[in-house]
């Protein structure tokens, strides 16, 4: 073989690699096993993991190469003269699919294999001087190409070293949330529950006036507290992982956040998505701990120690909506109250326990858990299993990408006789009495059943919703008001709107509409009633509807004002509607 010829040969890696990122889709297959990396480990792609790539000999054996293609003739050259392409068992080449770099690693190599071939054999004639007068042209056209490329190569590799040797951490991953909100609530008096109206209505006409102001003075105050607030809540999550697999994640948090409940507007109706009852001082909490991982191929395990909450562990069936820092505006938009059963949340230092979600198909996916609400105090009636605790099972159907069906039943337990609050039935968001039907001391179990659904109508258009259903039972006596094994009816329903991409990519729009939880039975309440009698029963329904529109400015950051309009609140009609204004702003990190 002449020098020319020799020496011309070793450019060929280079003319092949410069030739492959120009034209972005010449892709050389090789008899080795078709390989992807996803999430830093290397596994073999579905597509060819069962089958064996086979050597062609000619284009015309690949049924989808055409002589119209652009690279046919570049295609028809490394086949039928230098044997550098392979194809699959179906006669196709499959020339528009990405290429990743132990592809082109893999063709390359097997090209420079069969050039040493050629030379090793003395088949120099295979490769003519026309060929070689080309390459030195494609070299010299490309020299200063290939110069940038391997400049711009180097200082990337230069940069990923200085980034590795940097880096926070090997096995953590830092990402946090920050949200700063506007508004307030406005309307007319505060919402009073349905017995006090019932002793003011009761009341003589002339009398009437003086004894409303007695029952508002006994609530906390007439007036709505109207006042414009700003206020924000923090979170910076560590997401950690040992095995690519797995997950430890801590969360560390900080709100001053007042909640617009009971104080503000007379009723917990009136609560944003973002707010608290726990501590308002901006003082940084452990506000999350759980690690989460896999038992085989079908089950995650979530062992929570801090904060666990179902609807963290499990899907709503609210996707558009249920996320605090860009959906709802609102605690009862979210999604249904039966994922707060339990409501372990409220309370500091809670939601301990365990959940496992089970995917039985592609279609179906089972899921089940328990948290007990203050599981790290080893007081009597608290802990693990002598405590307050919510159990919830759940059935999830998604026949399709657009359409979600979930059946859902959970069971609760909440302490009422040590007076820590625990006494949460609707997850602090119903009517008074839908929350605590017996009362805030009365040990309370209940059985929650729900029904919800979400469809993507469109890419620019989703519907969902749920209907819910508790029984409460009252667990101990209290005078002559209530009786160990007492029950209440409580119902609540919502439907929603989301319109994603609402006037760019990015944004949502949003319209709520429901009924809060509603006491629609109770046994509370002497044998011989009157009418005052203290019944904890909703004379009325509250109704609930809620308009936002989020602005997404960029990737991290994202604006969203809102109006919650609250009617008949408290469960009774003689109630002023009331009215809560949000500007939320978020950013994302």
């Amino acid at each position: 073989m002449s020098t020319f010829l020799r020496n011309s040969l070793w450019m060929t890696p280079l003319l092949i690699a410069a030739n492959t990122i120009t034209a972005k889709a010449i892709e050389i297959d090789t008899n080795l096993t078709n390989l992807q990396v996803k999430d830093g480990i290397v596994a073999e792609t579905q597509e060819n993991s069962n089958s064996e790539i086979e050597q062609v000999t000619s284009v015309s054996q690949l049924s989808d190469v055409q002589p119209t293609d652009w690279a046919f003739q570049a295609l028809q050259s490394l086949v039928e003269r230098y044997g550098c392409i392979a194809g699959y068992p179906n006669s196709t080449f499959r020339g528009n699919r990405a290429m990743t770099r132990y592809e082109f690693a893999a063709g390359l190599n097997a090209c420079l294999n069969r050039v040493q071939e050629l030379i090793a054999t003395s088949t120099a004639d295979m490769v003519k001087k026309e060929d070689l007068d080309t390459l030195q042209k494609l070299q010299q056209e490309f020299a200063d190409g290939l110069v940038e490329i391997r400049g711009r190569i180097d200082g990337f590799e230069s940069r990923t070293a200085a980034l590795e040797s940097q880096q926070f951490s090997t096995t953590t991953k830092l990402n946090g949330e920050v949200i700063f909100a506007l508004g307030g609530v406005f309307g007319g008096d505060r919402a009073l529950d349905s017995d006090r109206w019932r002793t003011i209505n009761a009341a003589p006409a002339a009398s009437r006036e003086a004894v409303k102001n007695a029952q508002y003075t006994a609530s906390g105050g007439r007036k709505l507290q109207d006042n414009t607030i700003f206020s924000d809540r923090i979170r910076l999550n560590l997401v950690t992982s040992f095995t690519g697999k797995d997950q430890l994640f801590t969360r560390l948090e900080a709100n001053n956040s007042i909640a617009f409940n009971s104080p503000v507007s007379g009723t917990n109706m009136t609560r944003t998505s973002w707010d608290s009852t726990n501590d308002t001082t901006n003082s940084v909490q452990m506000g999350k701990l759980y690690y989460r991982f896999p038992v085989g191929d079908k089950i995650n395990v979530i062992v929570d120690a801090i904060g666990g909450e179902f609807y963290d562990n499990f899907n709503t069936i609210n996707p558009l909506l249920s996320s605090t820092p860009i959906g709802s505006l609102s605690r009862f938009g979210r999604f249904s109250p039966i994922y707060r059963a339990g409501n372990t949340s409220s309370a500091s230092n809670t939601g301990s326990g365990v959940s496992a979600v089970f995917k039985l198909s592609d279609k179906i996916t089972l899921s089940g858990g328990y948290l007990a609400r203050r599981g790290s105090d080893p007081s009597a009636g608290k802990g693990l299993f002598d405590g307050s605790y919510g159990a919830l099972t759940q059935l999830a159907f998604q026949p399709n990408s657009n359409l979600t069906l979930g059946l859902t039943y959970a069971h609760s337990y909440l302490r009422g006789a040590n007076n820590d609050g625990d006494v949460t039935v609707s997850g602090g968001y119903g009517s008074a009495f839908a929350n605590s039907p017996f009362g805030a001391t009365i040990n309370t179990t209940a059985n929650h059943y729900g029904l919800e659904t979400s469809y993507r109508i469109h890419p620019k258009l989703a519907f969902g919703g749920w209907v819910g259903y508790t029984q409460a039972i009252a667990e101990n006596s209290s005078g002559a008001n209530v009786n160990r094994g007492d029950k209440a009816d409580i119902w609540n329903w919502a439907v929603n709107l989301a319109f994603p991409d609402l006037g760019k990519k990015g944004n949502l729009g949003g319209i709520i509409f429901g009924q809060p939880p509603k006491v629609t039975s109770n046994d509370f309440g002497p044998a011989v009633l009157t009418s005052t009698t203290n019944r904890r029963v909703d004379s009325d329904t509250s109704l609930h509807l809620e308009a936002l529109y989020r602005y997404q400015v960029n990737n991290n950051l994202s604006i969203t004002p809102g109006l919650i309009v609250i009617f008949n609140p408290e469960g009774n009609s003689n109630n002023d509607t009331i009215y809560t204004g949000v500007l939320r702003t978020t950013f994302r990190f």
